[in-house]
């Protein structure tokens, strides 16, 4: 029996909903950050932590621009649970739901697109320390476990249909390790300036004093193949422009090193809860 048969199907819900992204998702490096293909592994150990993500060639390694989908499936599987109904880790969906709340376009390039992520979620593959309760056992999993398309008569995608992992269905069904994000993080470009709003929400959070990182710190984390010098370079960038949505970001030197800091910027809570849904903000004014 195939794992199709033996889950329910839960379709996902219309209309417009929060964005939330895993913790886990947020702390560590999971992703290339790289819009080139990346076939060469991550390998990242820091404390009792470790996480292993390895590639085919055939596809590389899913991107942080990848990860929008699991962020697309996490935000599903709350919604759904807060609204009372079961939920599953096989999950079904039209394309278009897909991309119109990950902010993309619904032509035939963001279509194939959308299937090349897809590829990408699945033949990459993930080891970690996080969450295992036998330590001397190495779990391996992909980020979508299989897919599958349905075709209308003209050869056009009208439903995806897809399974989660248990280790990302587990951490995103437990209130602790969910977070809500601002819907404008789909529209920021960069993979160092995604990745580094991500970190910046999971650890800043709403702290009035906010939270700070030592450069070379976050590079390691990043899991980046760039080295520091064009690494701190991007995240200066990424300071003058002060474009993660919510946070002001700035850098100071101390000691011979360069130290990464950001706090919340005070936002109206009904602009907030607007920016959330993806509601325009500008309609409120």
């Amino acid at each position: 029996m195939s794992p199709q048969q033996q889950l329910d199907l839960f379709y996902s819900m219309p209309g417009d909903i929060a964005a939330r992204d895993a913790q886990d998702l947020m702390s560590w490096p999971f992703f290339s950050l790289a819009k080139s293909r990346r076939s060469a592994p991550i390998d990242f150990a820091m404390g009792a932590t470790w996480i292993s993500v390895e590639a085919v060639a055939e596809h590389g390694m899913a991107t942080i621009w990848d990860a929008d989908i699991l962020i697309w499936a996490a935000s599903q599987l709350v919604e759904a649970r807060d609204a009372g109904r079961p939920t599953s880790r096989h999950i079904a969906a039209r394309p278009h739901e897909i991309l119109t709340f990950i902010g993309r376009g619904t032509g035939k390039d963001h279509y194939e697109r959308l299937r090349a992520a897809l590829d990408r979620l699945q033949s990459t593959t993930v080891a970690t320390s996080i969450r295992q309760q036998h330590q001397r056992r190495r779990h391996r999993f992909s980020w979508i476990n299989e897919w599958r398309e349905t075709l209308d008569d003209r050869g056009r995608a009208v439903g995806i249909e897809l399974i989660l992992p248990d280790w990302f269905y587990a951490g995103v069904l437990d209130r602790g390790l969910i977070l809500t994000i601002d819907r404008a993080y789909f529209a920021l470009t960069g993979g160092v300036e995604r990745w580094l709003y991500r970190i910046v929400r999971k650890h800043g959070g709403h702290q009035r004093g906010g939270w700070s990182f030592d450069v070379p710190h976050l590079h390691l984390k990043s899991g980046a193949l760039s080295p520091l010098k064009q690494f701190a370079f991007e995240l200066r960038t990424i300071v003058r422009q002060q474009s993660l949505p919510g946070y002001h970001l700035s850098l100071e030197h101390s000691f011979g090193r360069e130290r990464l800091i950001f706090k919340p910027i005070p936002v109206d809570p009904f602009v907030a809860a607007a920016r959330r849904v993806g509601f325009p903000v500008e309609k409120l004014a």
